[in-house]
């Protein structure tokens, strides 16, 4: 049987200004797949390689798959629906099939306005996808399909959820086939090597109502540092693997275990640098460790302070205070580490002097880098919900962070995305003219000096916040700026999610649980995490 993945050919100028990132879900299900017998199996990313639609058909049409996958985020989702008609167009008996957190919430749209989609995996794919494999090989797809957990469909004019399929409990066993990537292309500017997104953990205990990582992963499981530390190893020796960024949510919850893996990655002396994205809490929480996570190499640290007013903080459930953030980024820089703070933008009551704010605030707190992402409520998230009509757009192809979903009452999308390239420009320009050229020597100095060779190509090339797209060059040109909102993209609830979480409450303690892009958005780093799951 012929296994034909496709990953889809989406661009928004966000964390993609840092280079091109491995997806690794293809490399999760491959390797679930063909440890399942199923070795007939390509992958093709259009993603990095910019096919068109008429290349994808002609791979098709070459390839003769009997099994088209494809996965995506929620601003892809469109663009993998037509990759999947396209190949229903030229392979009608073939099965298609479409993962990711998108797909997993939002099955009952999707399935609606995408009829030729035959299976959306929801949930982690690893078992879910050798059982539907299986059923497929045995000519049991059609008369089984609702025995098989964790998956929707259609059946007629009815979707059909069948009942959740469980977590996978055992992460370690867990082998990735790294070797379907065309790792020449995964290139970190910054730092001019290959880049691998490996991960320690799956799911966060915390419930922040503007994030879904909670909710898609359920509950939280962490792998063996040691075979963290092999899976590095091996990317580094068969793959020539130059930095890696953990694609977990927060790789620190687990201290005892974050410590052991830095612990092993020093023991084992493999000089290769690293990045996480982190809680404030958990810096603070470190502080004496802080010199042993840059000895292991860790270099760059992208924490979600999210926001500067601590009203907003509250109301994004952040547990954090804005004392803390700034006393976080310090001990950071400090030991050696770059450090990039992130800010929310672009909610209702957002205003000129609100944005203002945020920047002085990235000045004060003095970050190595600092990222606006606009506010994008996920359909499936709590604060999508309670924000009702609030919410206009509904052309999920921009809920990218950095198109601007929301409309502030007090400002125009043109104006909002003015006064964040504002904070842009006088930070990295006050930053390159008499901070980085003097960030001491070595390693720190030079990661910072890619990072602003990573930030002006993206600005150069307009490729920046989709700024050649939209038409905007300029104060002078807000009022024009066209961010092609696709008007008759109506409202969805998201389909029934039968599983339960235990995630309704707030965790401290010991049980504290898109990555960061060179200012291009963590968020978008943890959603590119998100499609591990086919």
């Amino acid at each position: 049987m012929r296994i034909l993945l496709l990953h889809p050919n989406y661009h928004s100028g966000g964390a993609e200004i840092a280079g091109n990132w491995p997806p690794a879900w293809a490399a999760y299900i491959s390797g679930a797949l063909k440890a399942a017998g199923f070795t007939d199996l390509r992958f093709i990313d259009a993603m990095t390689n910019d096919l068109s639609e008429e290349q994808v058909r002609a791979i098709l049409r070459s390839e003769k798959p009997d099994v088209i996958g494809c996965t995506a985020i929620t601003p892809s989702i469109y663009k993998a629906e037509r990759l999947l008609e396209i190949a229903k167009e030229e392979h009608p008996e073939a099965l298609t099939v479409l993962g990711g957190i998108h797909a997993t919430f939002m099955y009952q749209q999707v399935l609606t306005e995408a009829p030729w989609i035959d299976a959306i995996v929801r949930g982690e794919g690893e078992e879910i996808i050798v059982d539907l494999m299986r059923a497929r090989e045995d000519g049991r797809w059609e008369r089984d399909r609702r025995s098989i957990k964790g998956i929707a469909y259609r059946d007629g004019t009815e979707v059909v959820a069948t009942v959740a399929a469980p977590t996978v409990k055992n992460l370690d066993a867990i082998t990735p086939d790294w070797s379907v990537l065309e790792w020449s292309k995964y290139i970190y500017i910054p730092m001019n090597k290959r880049v691998a997104i490996p991960n320690m953990a799956r799911g966060c205990p915390f419930t922040c109502s503007f994030c879904s990582q909670w909710k898609f992963w359920r509950d939280y499981r962490i792998r063996d540092p040691k075979k963290v530390v092999d899976e590095i190893e091996t990317l580094m020796r068969e793959h020539d693997v130059g930095f890696f960024i953990l694609a977990d949510e927060e790789p620190t919850i687990n201290k005892k275990k974050f410590v052991a893996f830095c612990e092993e990655l020093i023991r084992r002396d493999l000089k290769i640098l690293w990045g996480i994205n982190t809680r404030v809490t958990d810096i603070l929480r470190d502080e004496a460790l802080l010199p042993l996570y840059r000895k292991a190499g860790l270099i760059h640290v992208s924490l979600g302070t999210e926001a500067a007013a601590q009203m907003k903080l509250d109301r994004f459930n952040k547990e954090t205070t804005v004392a803390q953030n700034k006393k976080a980024i310090q001990l950071l820089r400090d030991v050696g580490i770059v450090v990039e703070a992130q800010f929310i933008v672009g909610l209702e009551n957002e205003t000129r002097e609100t944005l203002e704010e945020t920047y002085q605030m990235a000045r004060d707190w003095k970050p190595d880098l600092a990222n606006w992402a606009m506010y994008t409520p996920w359909p499936f998230s709590d604060l999508f919900r309670d924000l009702g009509d609030k919410v206009e757009i509904f052309d999920y192809e921009k809920y990218n962070f950095v198109t601007p979903i929301m409309k502030p009452d007090a400002m125009d999308r043109g104006e909002l995305l003015d006064g964040v390239m504002n904070n842009y420009r006088r930070f990295y320009m006050h930053k390159a003219l008499f901070s980085y050229p003097w960030a001491g020597s070595g390693e720190r100095r030079r990661y910072l000096l890619g990072c602003l060779k990573a930030f002006l190509k993206s600005g150069f090339e307009r490729k920046f916040y989709d700024l050649g797209r939209v038409n905007y060059w300029g104060p002078q040109s807000k009022g024009k700026v066209d961010f092609g909102f696709d008007t008759s993209r109506k409202r969805a609830e998201p389909g029934k999610v039968e599983w339960k979480t235990s995630h309704n409450r707030k965790l401290t303690g010991p049980q504290q649980a898109q990555v960061m892009a060179c200012g291009g958005g963590t968020e978008q780093m943890s959603e590119e995490a998100e499609t591990r799951v086919h």
